[in-house]
């Protein structure tokens, strides 16, 4: 793109707010083309997957792919985003990949770069707008999108509608053909048609075109409309399956999508019966796609490039048609206030002729959803045989929404507090705006009752529309939760404190720890069990209770292991081998047994051994234990 869309003028304020780059969601293209493998970082796709790229993107913005392949072999020929190193492409003037857009038409410039999809994406999505946004460029009179000729000036303008891109040159009125546009639609003949066929031309006259060559200025386009005496070309890639395509010269029929293939050669005019969908030629020279085909009769079938059919026979002169199109879709309705409204929805037109026209549609008028009222709009389309139909619409705009209470939820507030029902409550509506002034409230709040108090809340906008909440305000009747004082039991003799390990927690007050109040005491030096009473009470007067009880450790350990047993004369003998002791507070207490007693081995007989252990709170075990030596 050799002109950055910054430098034109009020092309600037038509795109930006379109795309800016925005629009450009994750691509469905990769997983189109996905047949002919994954799309690999800083690497060139396949010539086949380019193709199809450009084909699908072509397609789903409802452009000729032959245009706009061909506007890609003008900003880089051999289709490349990257070069032999796996570096994106940037052209001195700062084009950047395959479709040579400049980092200031808003777009990522990052992704433009190392992005394939997103970089076709971007510059389809240009093109598109010189078409459609760009009300200063001129078309030819009731042709559509998917005609090849109404795409010259929409060509130009991608480059920019710069003196240099003159369709004439202003001196002797001769064709420029070094002009962008001039230069990318002999590549539509060389690559679509094979020179085989001619486009339409223009009937231009110097006078069209209004510019300074010494000037920068953009060219200004005093004739918006022409009528093209020519056969104009519609796009080949719309063909579905059984759709009817004639042959525009003598054509091979191959017997694979390949120009190195067997075939069979039929007439020019013949009508091929379209049977599948197209497929992408694998050659880098050939820009076309083969359809695969057979004749009416069925008796021969294969495939055709694209380069040799149309839709109409070559040699037919343009049809002479004084019937309107139809226009439908169209019936008067109305709308809620600030919905959605676009006036193409629905929208249709098809010609006895032309077919679907639905996207030449022209509609004159705006609708406010906004401001209601009453709004006119008028619908126009031509076919091309210079044939209009105009319909005018009414559209109202109606409000029935309401407006919306916030602030007004439930909640609990503390006993004998101040509270007033409006505070912090609003009203906003679509159409009137702030409405919090206007707000009614019913029902009465009694801050020294507890108790839960219902509220309504109603506002009204100038619509008639009303809203209405329901509030449920409560007086604090939830008691403060105390937690930390389980009952348990402590050492003998040990330090004590009933707060540690102790808190309260309020569901307004918050932390209320500092509150607690212990009744009861707790002697660490005399065994027994002690009762503490945990008392809180929050600013809403709630008194929570809880008792504990504290046990001073009389539980004596356990001695493991110490069983009678016999064992065999002058064997070897340990009294500690497997006995532990355990203790319900000190734990392992083993290494404290102490045993009293002994046994010799070497001596038939009964032995007695005596194991004592004692815990911290002075608590004894004693086991005895019998050996005998046999």
């Amino acid at each position: 793109m050799k002109i950055s869309l910054m430098k034109v003028g009020f092309l600037t304020c038509l795109t930006f707010g379109m795309f800016n780059g925005q629009a450009l969601a994750e691509s469905g293209l990769t997983n189109a083309c996905s047949s002919f493998g994954e799309i690999q970082p800083n690497e060139n796709p396949s010539h086949e997957q380019i193709n199809c790229l450009l084909t699908k993107a072509a397609i789903e913005a409802e452009i000729p792919p032959e245009v706009v392949k061909a506007v890609a072999t003008q900003e880089n020929g051999d289709w490349r985003q990257f070069n032999d190193d796996g570096k994106p492409i940037i052209s001195g003037d700062g084009g950047i990949g395959l479709m040579q857009l400049t980092n200031k038409t808003g777009y990522v410039q990052g992704k433009l770069e190392n992005d394939i999809v997103y970089n076709i994406e971007a510059g389809v999505e240009v093109l598109s707008s010189m078409y459609s946004k760009r009300v200063d460029l001129p078309k030819i009179k009731g042709a559509g999108r998917r005609v090849i000729e109404n795409w010259y000036f929409p060509v130009m303008a991608y480059n920019g509608t710069k003196p240099v891109n003159s369709p004439l040159y202003q001196e002797n009125g001769k064709i420029n053909a070094n002009a962008y546009q001039e230069e990318v639609f002999a590549e539509i003949e060389n690559q679509s048609y094979l020179n085989d066929t001619k486009l339409a031309k223009y009937p231009f006259k110097t006078s069209d075109f209004q510019y300074d060559r010494e000037s920068n200025k953009n060219i200004f386009f005093n004739n918006l409309v022409y009528t093209l005496t020519d056969q104009t070309h519609d796009s080949v890639y719309w063909f579905k399956k059984d759709d009817k395509a004639v042959t525009s010269s003598s054509v091979k029929i191959r017997e694979q999508a390949s120009t190195s293939s067997g075939f069979k050669t039929v007439s020019k005019d013949t009508i091929l019966i379209i049977t599948g969908e197209f497929v992408y030629d694998k050659s880098k020279e050939n820009k076309f796609v083969w359809y695969p085909v057979q004749t009416e009769d069925k008796s021969m079938k294969g495939y055709v490039s694209s380069a040799y059919i149309s839709n109409s026979l070559s040699n037919v002169a343009p049809i002479q048609d004084t019937n309107k199109p139809v226009i439908s879709g169209v019936a008067s309705k109305s709308i809620p206030f600030n919905s959605t409204f676009n006036p193409k929805t629905s929208v249709k037109a098809k010609d006895d002729k032309d077919g679907d026209l639905t996207s030449a549609i022209r509609v004159e008028g705006k609708v406010d959803t906004k401001k209601v009222g009453t709004y006119n709009l008028t619908y126009t389309v031509a076919d091309r045989a210079g044939n209009i139909a105009k319909v005018t619409r009414e559209i109202t705009v109606y409000d029935q929404v309401k407006p919306v209470i916030s602030g007004a939820g439930n909640k609990t507030i503390k006993l004998n507090s101040s509270f007033n029902p409006k505070t912090n409550v609003s009203a906003k509506d679509n159409a009137d705006g702030n409405l919090t002034s206007k707000i009614k409230v019913t029902g009465t709040v009694n801050t020294k009752k507890k108790g839960t108090y219902t509220l309504k809340y109603t506002v009204t906008d100038q619509s008639k529309n009303t809203a209405t909440v329901t509030r449920k305000i409560t007086i604090d009747g939830t008691k403060p939760v105390i937690s930390g004082a389980n009952s348990k039991t402590i050492a003998y003799n040990s330090t004590f404190n009933p707060k540690s390990g102790v808190t309260a927690k309020d569901n307004l007050d918050g932390n209320v720890t500092s509150k607690i109040k212990v009744t009861g005491t707790v002697n660490t030096k005399k065994k027994g069990t002690y009762t503490l009473k945990y008392t809180i009470t929050d600013q809403s007067k709630n008194t929570a209770t809880v008792t504990r009880k504290i046990t001073i450790d009389s539980t004596k350990p356990v001695i493991s292991g110490a069983k009678s047993k016999t064992i065999a004369y002058n064997s070897t003998f340990n009294s500690k081998s497997g006995v532990s002791a355990k203790d319900n507070l000190d734990g392992s207490l083993t290494s404290k047994i102490k045993i009293t007693g002994t046994v010799n081995t070497k001596k038939k007989g009964s032995y007695t051994l005596t194991y004592t252990v004692t815990d911290k709170s002075k608590n004894k075990a004693v086991v005895t234990r019998k050996i005998t030596v046999k």
